[in-house]
């Protein structure tokens, strides 16, 4: 038996359509003002991060019988101290952030077309190429332009992502309604 997501909204149920609609705003606000939205972007992940040290040191107390003890707290550390340097140097993250993003896609890109290589005899093969080639550009267009693109960057792929998100909620939801709508059905 298929499962089709459409099913599990219900037409009675405006919170999924309602959620979309507020996605899809904030992703445009996201994208209007994204100085703002990067140092929203970057503060959360400082946040995340210096909890995610605070978590990890409680783990490291509680598990300190089992072994790695200093390390679990050097780990936990590390990751408290460069969440606070997050929060007290954000222009600081914005760079680091935005630069590493850059190294991610231009390493991804070359792993994509190593792989798409690998994949040459498979028929769509092409598909993962231009998938590397693309991220490598990408990569490229971030690298070459820093730190000027920075401030603005994060800010807009995260509003780009939030948006697409909503319009993809909305349509899931409005699809998920016709198929619902007997009067859509034909006989």
């Amino acid at each position: 038996m298929t499962t089709n997501v459409s099913d599990n909204i219900n037409k009675n149920d405006n919170r999924s359509l309602w959620m979309g609609i507020i996605l899809t705003v904030l992703g445009i606000i996201a994208i209007a003002l994204p100085v703002v939205t990067t140092i929203f972007a970057e503060t959360w992940f400082a946040v995340i991060l210096t909890s995610a040290g605070f978590a990890k040191l409680f783990y490291a107390y509680n598990t300190r019988e089992r072994g790695g003890f200093v390390w679990k707290v050097l780990l936990s550390g590390l990751y408290i101290a460069t969440g606070i340097m997050l929060l007290i140097y954000p222009r600081t993250g914005i760079l680091t952030l935005t630069l590493l993003l850059g190294s991610f896609l231009l390493t991804e890109g070359v792993f994509e077309l190593i792989l798409a290589f690998k994949l040459r005899p498979q028929q769509n093969w092409t598909w993962v190429l231009t998938d590397g080639i693309i991220t490598l550009i990408l990569g490229g267009m971030i690298w070459f332009q820093w730190p000027f693109n920075a401030p603005w960057l994060l800010g807009t792929l995260l509003g780009a992502s939030v948006l697409f998100t909503g319009v993809s909620r909305v349509m899931l939801s409005l699809n998920g309604r016709s198929a619902l709508n007997p009067s859509d059905q034909t006989a």
